[in-house]
């Protein structure tokens, strides 16, 4: 955050200030919405939520360290009074970003949008300072937070914007206008939000591309054809990556070791390179793949960018999250949300890691599928028979009877439990787990499927 007075920031926002002694005391850290991420210096946002309001939390963000409370009313403690909390941090976040001069490097997609924003952080970190987007805040709120974490050092900004309705990418990009715009695949997700196509998903998602300059650089997967398609929706230039032959960032001689890891070679215009990822899942290539195309547009050499890819680790919980019991069980969080896309990538990674041993899955709902969810929740219950997967054990909601029926019914050998709930469902799994088993826990995240794997691990 560069230093601002709240004083300056009241006059960006339009807003009063209220049980303010010292207007000129100055915000110099980063701002958040949790009262328990409050830093020394920095600016509390009292958002309603769900369960809290975070006007609420104003007195004890400001005893944590918090110069100021950007409040919707007063609040009792210094603060900043605006007529929309959210809102409100987006301007302030656009003001911030537009006295400063990082190259905004956007993302998005429908699958791997996380995992990709981290390995494009730890490929450009050791070429310049680099804020990149924590966990996936990516919305209304988290985007403003991450730019806000940006100064005048700042080289890399690496954004990921998530996108559940359309509008909602034409709203982040007019905060973040971006220098480059990745787009990483069209999938099933929030398909229910979108109007119910993939067709539409996908003119949600090249709302990231039409928001660029000229200048910009659109970063498209060539394999997948909605991603494609988007080409002439941008003015900007273009390249293409991906694992087909006309890509000019690709890869060939993919190979899956014994514990499913990827490695490729990477090819693009300034020569070839081998990557050795670390994470698990064929899926993975085509995150690296996304990341090595903004590296290259960025001016990183090949070689380089290989070893950035291959150093890469896990940032980011609940996405394939692997934890090792001293019993030799083997537990693999995935649990942050699932769609039909990342379902089957993340099945086919834990089938490949497991080689030999016993496999169970435990698999919540896919939210947000409209009228297609019992046949797509179905069609994991066929996967999973088909994969010999060894146990399944689904877990409440009123699709994942499809799901166990379709398991069963395969007759390929698959043992299915059902579970009403995740209690139930722990309970279960103590009882049937085994020293050496391998056990898969995903579903989206409203499930809470995330509390079976912590109990395992």
């Amino acid at each position: 955050m560069i230093p601002m007075t709240l004083a300056e920031i009241a006059q960006v926002l339009g807003a009063g200030l209220h049980d303010v002694p010292d207007p000129d005391a100055l915000v110099t850290a980063p701002s958040a919405v949790d009262s328990r991420e409050v830093v020394p210096g920095g600016l509390f946002a009292a958002t309603p939520g769900a369960r809290v309001d975070g006007h609420d939390y104003a007195g004890t963000a400001v005893a944590a360290g918090a110069v100021a409370v950007l409040a919707a009313r007063p609040v009792g403690v210094p603060a900043i009074v605006v007529e929309d909390v959210q809102s409100a941090l987006g301007v302030l976040a656009r003001h911030v970003l537009g006295r400063l001069d990082p190259t905004v490097i956007a993302l998005t997609g429908s699958v791997g949008k996380t995992t990709t924003k981290d390995l494009l952080a730890q490929v450009l970190e050791p070429h310049g300072p680099t804020v990149a987007t924590d966990r996936s805040f990516n919305n209304e709120l988290g985007l403003p937070l991450t730019v806000l974490r940006a100064d005048a050092g700042t080289r890399y900004l690496v954004l990921e914007m998530g996108a559940g309705r359309k509008g909602d990418l034409t709203y982040l990009t007019g905060i973040a206008p971006p220098d480059l715009s990745l787009v990483l695949n069209v999938g099933a997700a929030h398909v229910s939000r979108m109007g119910g196509g993939l067709a539409d998903v996908a003119e949600a998602k090249g709302e990231l591309v039409e928001a660029l300059q000229p200048d910009g650089y659109a970063l498209l997967n060539a394999d997948d054809p909605y991603v494609a398609g988007m080409v002439p929706r941008t003015r900007a230039r273009v390249v293409l990556y991906g694992r087909s032959p006309g890509a000019a960032v690709r890869a060939e001689k993919v190979t899956l070791d014994g514990a499913g890891r990827a490695a490729f070679d990477l090819i693009m215009p300034s020569g070839r390179a081998r990557v050795e990822l670390g994470l698990v899942g064929a899926h993975q290539v085509a995150n690296a793949l996304g990341a090595a195309a903004v590296a290259v547009t960025l001016g990183l050499p090949a070689d380089r960018i290989a070893a950035g890819l291959s150093a890469a680790t896990r940032r980011s919980p609940g996405r394939f999250e692997i934890t090792e019991r001293p019993d030799g069980v083997t537990v693999i969080d995935d649990a942050y949300n699932a769609n039909p896309e990342s379902m089957r990538a993340g099945l086919h990674a834990f089938k490949a890691m497991a080689g030999g041993r016993r496999t169970i899955a435990v698999l919540g709902g896919m939210g947000q599928q409209a009228d297609a969810s019992q046949a797509r929740h179905a069609q994991v219950g066929r996967l999973v028979a088909q994969l010999g997967i060894d146990v399944l054990i689904t877990v409440g909601g009123e699709d994942m009877p499809a799901m166990a029926r379709e398991a069963e019914l395969s007759g390929l050998g698959t043992a299915v439990h059902r579970s009403e709930d995740v209690t139930e469902a722990i309970t279960l799994l103590k009882e049937l787990i085994e020293p050496g088993d391998v056990v898969f826990v995903k579903a989206s995240s409203e499930y809470g499927l995330g509390a079976c794997a912590r109990a395992l691990r």
